[in-house]
């Protein structure tokens, strides 16, 4: 493991299907880069996937799976601790202490809330609203310096910052501020394939709109074939006035390493249906190594439950020692104090 002077990276994926392109090139590639100067823990938050009904032997398939995409996409046991949330109660008993130090307004300013909040209108469910507080007890959890965060997180990430603050305010220097770790990369912000002006995600009800990690490459070409562009016949990068073209251009600097200029000059010849195919094939080329180690991985049941397990037994020592503080603080019995009648 890594020398604990390392600053602490703690993030997760929910086992809800398979990970997008869009969570590749700004989520999981960064994971695997950090793993080499952070002390790193990524989680499969199975308990933050409640707030949606779920079909409990598809999501044990899913916790499988994502497990091993973590593994297949560069995620090294040996470098950094990959666990189940469920599997560290910690993370729900400090959810809940968290919980009284949170705000109503401050959840009901949320706008993920609101965003999901009409996606499920008849699942309105708490969880659903204080989904930010768990998320919090996550983060807090492990003293986490830095949290990789998208756009749609920065509120969440603020909040667990206010919490830190509000706690440490009354009991002393418990919890660590964490601060966001926001890609300024362009290929962070992978777009929909049929709506570029929002973020590509796997809960697109449109297929068309979102390349999946495990997509054959006849289902990526298609994808991009019917990539949504725009009538100007000209390819430039140009958010506002093309934000298709432009998302196809970020997506091939992001697989082939080249910068925005070198993607002008390959693709001068103004042709968009050439740009997508060419743009297929350089995702293709770059998701061909993560699917075939997937797959191996995938067919290795017992050694994914042999990595979620030493991750949760590393996981649960860290959590504990440090909800045992928080529970001292507050005047609560410590799990010592409780099996010796206090």
């Amino acid at each position: 493991m890594k020398p604990t002077h390392r600053p602490t990276l703690f993030s997760g994926a929910q086992p809800t299907g398979q990970l997008t392109l869009g969570n590749y090139l700004g989520a999981m590639r960064t994971w695997v880069r950090m793993q080499e100067s952070h002390d790193c823990l990524f989680c499969v938050v199975d308990l933050h996937a409640l707030t949606v009904r779920q079909d409990p032997r598809q999501l044990q398939e899913n916790i499988f799976e994502l497990t091993a995409l973590y593994l297949a996409c560069g995620i090294d046991p040996a470098k950094s601790t990959i666990f189940l949330q469920s599997h560290v109660s910690a993370h729900a008993e400090l959810a809940w202490l968290l919980a009284t130090f949170t705000q109503m307004g401050e959840l009901e300013r949320m706008t993920q809330f609101k965003d999901k909040a009409q996606q499920h209108k008849h699942n309105i469910n708490a969880g659903l609203f204080t989904y930010p507080i768990l998320m919090a007890a996550d983060i807090l959890l492990y003293r986490t310096q830095q949290v990789p965060v998208g756009e749609d997180q920065k509120q969440h990430l603020e909040l667990a910052r206010d919490i830190a603050i509000r706690f440490n305010g009354l009991y002393g220097p418990l919890f660590q501020v964490p601060e966001p770790l926001i890609s300024t990369d362009g290929v962070a912000r992978v777009k929909d394939l049929q709506n570029p002006t929002k973020k590509m995600s796997k809960s697109a009800e449109a297929d068309l709109a979102k390349v999946m990690l495990l997509d054959t490459p006849e289902m990526v070409l298609k994808k991009f074939k019917k990539a949504v562009t725009d009538t100007l016949g000209v390819i430039r990068y140009d958010e506002g006035a093309q934000p298709g073209v432009s998302n196809l251009l970020n997506i091939w600097c992001a697989a082939t390493g080249h910068s925005r200029a070198e993607a002008l000059e390959q693709f001068s010849h103004h042709q968009y249906g050439r740009l997508k195919v060419e743009t297929a094939e350089a995702v293709n080329a770059l998701l061909e190594p993560i699917r075939n180690r997937f797959h191996a991985l995938n067919a290795d049941r017992e050694g994914l439950r042999a990595v979620l397990e030493e991750g949760a037994e590393r996981a649960r020592h860290r959590a504990n020692a440090v909800l045992g503080q928080i529970l001292d603080a507050l005047g609560l019995p410590t799990m010592r104090q409780r099996f010796s009648g206090l």
